[in-house]
């Protein structure tokens, strides 16, 4: 791997037909934070686990904010490429097929940056409690890849505009969005692992 790999885990498919998982922890997580998560999302695929690389009060996270919900932008774009490097690095070393992302928080809100930078280093994404990363996003091309957007109807850290903003901005790139309000706050819930799941079926039976 070259300088720009991350420290991370990786599990190797049970299952060859099932889609491989980049597991993109929250502030604070770390490589084997969403492990547990993805088992039970998608039983079979392989996971790809990095922890990312910023530390802000000694938590991980994947890139710089300058305070709650505002970005630091010009890291984030950076580190967003820094990721797409590594995930295309690990595609080859362990011969896996384009992930499907799956971010809470900050690793969601990275998740998001990738497809609108890099959209080619991802085959489709579930958002857990993210937030539009960029205010001013390029125009990508997201040609139909599907994208799982979960979010808390009493979080405190994502309004509800900024998610419905998220949803129309990958929709209107291409993406194949389905938006869903939960009636939970920014922590995950049994309802967001059990939509993964079953979004993630029928993502496989669509590609099967």
């Amino acid at each position: 791997m070259t300088e720009s790999a991350f420290i991370h885990r990786f599990e190797p498919a049970a299952n060859a037909g099932s889609p491989p998982l980049l597991l993109l922890h929250g502030t604070g997580g770390d490589e084997n934070d969403l492990l547990g998560l993805g088992r039970m999302i998608s039983p079979g695929s392989a996971l790809l686990s990095p922890r990312g690389r910023v530390l802000e009060h000694g938590m991980p996270r994947f890139f710089r904010r300058l305070a709650e919900g505002v970005f630091d932008e010009d890291d984030l774009r950076r580190r967003a490429n820094e990721l797409g490097d590594f995930v295309t690095e690990a595609r080859q070393r362990y011969s896996i097929a384009a992930p499907v992302a799956v971010g809470f928080s900050n690793g969601a809100n990275i998740a998001a940056a990738l497809l609108l930078l890099k959209p080619e280093v991802l085959a489709g994404a579930i958002l857990l409690r993210a937030m539009v990363p960029l205010s001013d996003p390029p125009k990508a091309a997201l040609g139909g890849k599907p994208v799982l957007l979960l979010s808390g109807q009493a979080d405190p850290i994502v309004p509800a505009s900024n998610s419905a903003h998220l949803a129309a901005l990958l929709s209107q790139a291409g993406a194949s969005v389905t938006h869903k309000v939960l009636p939970a706050g920014h922590r995950l819930s049994q309802a967001d692992v059990t939509l993964a799941r079953d979004w993630i079926g029928n993502i496989d039976a669509k590609a099967a």
